[in-house]
């Protein structure tokens, strides 16, 4: 049966969050919210997509996002996925809100919620869910649903199609994920406002519950505390445990090399974020001045091209992207080829709560060869989703239903 969109619905949904959860180095007083696409078909199906923010201005995202939509009303789903590419440029090259950005800030955002949403309706008109559908597709129709202008000089069409056809040929060695699920790790033991006897409370239910990686916010006022509560959580999971420590871009780079060189002995897997998200070459200088150990950058690059920079620059041991702050699953896509040609691991930042990220990681591992490290994992709003990821035993369940896993009980 054809669906075409009828029409186009935003809507602005914030949830509170119990006492301290959230809140890192610099964001203290977090509300996670949701910018939200419904799209409106012919039938009964609905194409839901989401962008998030931390409340201010998630009312700005929606009406962008009803500002930049108009361009999918009157479009048949099949037609519209064939050539995405093509109208994915042109709402993010619009000729006035472009300035805006560019491939940055409310509008990007409101377009990674449209995006999602179409993705949404693809997988749910297909009656797959979305890791399915992304598997199915022919490498030419993966390809179709990108736009790589800018990105030339890191990664052509030709060279996007190549690696896609390269992988598709092994990718049933990688099947077995799907039975297995994909491994979790916790964010939400090491909040920067949690005290230490509430860490090592939530560190024990942690690993009680099967997760063998954890996440501590550091970046505090007194970094007396961060090593404090660093060497804490190592001593409390143990050596063989993995523990990321997760700057928010407090630092500047002079503490930053400070601080890392005194967090070496506690053996973080990675240092999260140190500094500006924008200053490339300050990454580059502290990756080279602190390896072996490792930098994750990601959850606050906007667009595609500063992950090409990211990538250019060596300044990255790995990639956080995040499909509801990028420009959606098709960026998202872009950066994991992009990074599969770098030999960059991909462990997505998640907005989300781990909803759609649980159908990228997949096919991020089958259809692209990516390790399957892990996906972090943060279940504040559980409660709120209509179909919420299934995490046991620290490992994180295939969903089944069909579309991305992004429907809300407060939309019905």
């Amino acid at each position: 049966m054809s669906i075409v969109i009828r029409g186009i619905q935003s809507h602005d949904l914030r949830f509170a969050l119990e006492a301290g959860a959230g809140a890192d180095s610099v964001h203290s007083n977090p509300q996670y919210s949701y910018a939200v696409t419904q799209l409106q078909t012919s039938g009964a199906l609905t194409g839901t997509g989401l962008a998030f923010t931390l409340g201010g201005g998630n009312d700005l995202v929606c009406r962008a996002i009803d500002e930049l939509a108009g361009v999918l009303v009157g479009r048949e789903i099949e037609a519209l996925m064939a050539e995405f590419g093509g109208v994915y440029a042109l709402m993010l090259e619009h000729p006035q809100y472009r300035w805006l950005g560019p491939h940055k800030g409310v509008v990007h955002l409101a377009l990674s919620s449209i995006v999602n949403a179409c993705f949404d309706l693809w997988a749910k008109a297909r009656d797959l869910p979305l890791w399915r559908l992304l598997l199915d597709l022919r490498p030419e129709q993966v390809l179709a649903t990108l736009h790589l202008r800018y990105l030339e000089d890191a990664l052509s069409a030709e060279e996007a199609l190549a690696l896609l056809r390269s992988e598709h040929r092994q990718r049933d060695q990688r099947m077995d994920i799907i039975e297995g699920g994909y491994p979790g790790y916790d964010t939400s033991i090491g909040w920067i406002q949690y005290s230490d006897d509430t860490i090592k409370e939530k560190l024990v239910k942690s690993m009680d519950q099967g997760f063998g990686a954890v996440k501590l916010k550091v970046g505090s006022d007194d970094p007396a505390r961060d090593i404090r509560r660093a060497f804490l959580v190592r001593e409390t999971v143990g050596d063989d445990a993995r523990v990321m420590l997760d700057v928010n871009q407090q630092w500047t780079l002079p503490q930053a090399l400070d601080m890392c060189q005194k967090l070496r002995g506690m053996n973080p897997y990675w240092i999260e974020e140190p500094t500006h998200p924008d200053d490339v070459l300050a990454h580059q200088a502290l990756a080279r001045a602190i390896a072996p150990m490792k930098l994750a950058i990601g959850e606050h690059l906007p667009n595609q091209i500063m992950f090409k920079n990211y990538l250019q620059a060596g300044a990255a041991g790995f990639l956080q992207p995040d499909c509801v702050r990028l420009g959606g699953v098709s960026e998202f896509i872009t950066v994991s080829l992009m990074a599969r040609k770098y030999g960059i691991p991909i462990v997505p930042h998640v907005g989300d709560m781990g909803q759609i990220h649980q159908h990228l990681a997949l096919f991020n591992h089958i259809a692209l060869g990516h390790e399957a490290i892990f996906l972090e994992y943060i279940p504040h709003l559980r409660g709120h989703f209509t179909h919420p990821a299934r995490v046991e035993g620290g490992v994180y369940a295939s969903p089944q239903e069909p579309g991305n896993s992004s429907d809300l009980k407060a939309l019905g």
